[in-house]
């Protein structure tokens, strides 16, 4: 018998992250573990009148592809997938990934072929087709979390399972704001940076590209960022984990980046020139997710954290920016965190982790839980 709880979350998944249509074709692309879910989604979609379709991705696998990979090879990846991602309306992934750490030895050199040629049709799917992305609850995923199995399994749920369309209403302020705001100030324990975000949209996500949800976002203008920011939760890119990041910015750009591993921060950074430009500024406020866990689609929309992202800026909130890098780094400013402040236009928006201004009160935990 089916868990209820995976039953309401592929209910949750298909009507309110890709809101799937009679006669629609759907992939699930299941990445390692969540065949459960896989097969709910399934049934699901057939019940809904959609056509569903799945793919199977083992992680060890990929990374033996990927190993010896080329441009030759990824081009005809690319002609492949180009026609799946134009028959499809909607694409759900779910990450089963036993070992988060699979691909840590895969050449710098061998991503960096992949990923330029597989980008236009990343930002196809991204921009043009409805897809949500979402993790497993494993037991790795529990350890990481600090959690048993079962402890880990009951916040998963409760994470993913919320009242999407109550946190909507509740950021309906905030965008107001947002779309009214020049100068944003970030201040706190080793943090004191300042940019611009006039102009650039403000986008809204509750559940409807993520799962769990719980954060809305924009970008700095290009050239607008200046001063310093420290980083005081463990960050993971291509594979590998950083902790104490800090980068300095001047004009927008990047000029000094630290971290435990300030050799392969700055690789990272050095891909191209972009990823030394910033494309996202993000509020989270997901009550029901305090801590981190080394997982970006929890931590970054822990309650009282912003995260700021090198690289490539998204078209619904584009500051022109591209790169093959988007790299979510994430700051909590609660007070067991060191606290901080985010000040628009010289207004004190949130303290310590909590939204003080009248307006916004209604994003604070206690409120989104209730």
């Amino acid at each position: 018998m089916i868990d209820p709880r995976i039953s309401k979350l592929a209910d949750i998944l298909l009507d309110h992250s890709v809101r799937i249509q009679e006669r629609e074709h759907l992939i699930i692309e299941l990445r390692g573990e969540g065949e459960d879910l896989a097969k709910e989604l399934v049934r699901k979609a057939y019940d809904r009148g959609a056509y569903p379709h799945v793919r199977i991705v083992k992680p060890a696998i990929q990374r033996e592809l990927m190993m010896g990979t080329t441009a030759e090879r990824a081009e005809v990846i690319k002609r492949w997938e180009e026609q799946i991602i134009r028959d499809c309306a909607a694409f759900i992934v779910i990450d089963g990934a036993n070992n988060d750490s699979e691909m840590a030895d895969v050449p710098v050199e061998r991503r960096r072929i992949q990923q330029s040629v597989l980008k236009p049709l990343t930002d196809l799917l991204t921009n043009q087709r409805k897809w949500v992305l979402l993790n497993y609850p494993l037991p790795s995923k529990a350890q990481s979390a600090n959690m048993s199995t079962e402890a880990f399994e009951n916040f998963y749920f409760d994470v993913c399972t919320l009242d999407y369309k109550k946190m909507k209403a509740a950021f309906a302020p905030l965008k107001e704001l947002m779309d009214q705001t020049d100068r944003v100030r970030i201040v706190g324990p080793g943090t004191d940076l300042t940019f611009s975000i006039a102009g650039i949209p403000n986008v809204v996500c509750a559940g409807e590209y993520n799962i769990p949800d719980g954060e809305i976002f924009t970008a700095p203008v290009r050239d607008s960022v200046n001063g310093t920011i420290t980083f005081n939760t463990t960050t993971q890119y291509m594979n590998t984990r950083f902790d104490s990041v800090r980068l300095r910015f001047e004009n927008g750009r990047i000029v000094e980046a630290s971290a435990n591993n300030t050799k392969r921060l700055n690789e990272i950074l050095d891909l191209d020139e972009g990823a030394r430009y910033i494309g996202e500024f993000a509020l989270g406020v997901n009550p029901y997710i305090l801590h981190p866990m080394n997982d970006i689609l929890f931590d970054e929309k822990i309650a009282g954290s912003f995260h700021f992202t090198p690289g490539q800026a998204y078209q619904e909130a584009d500051n022109g920016n591209r790169s093959i890098v988007h790299w979510d780094m994430v700051n909590i400013q609660r007070p067991e965190y060191g606290g901080g402040e985010i000040w628009f236009d010289d207004v004190l928006i949130r303290k310590d982790g909590l939204f003080v201004h009248e307006a916004l009160l209604g994003l604070n935990p206690e409120n989104l839980k209730s």
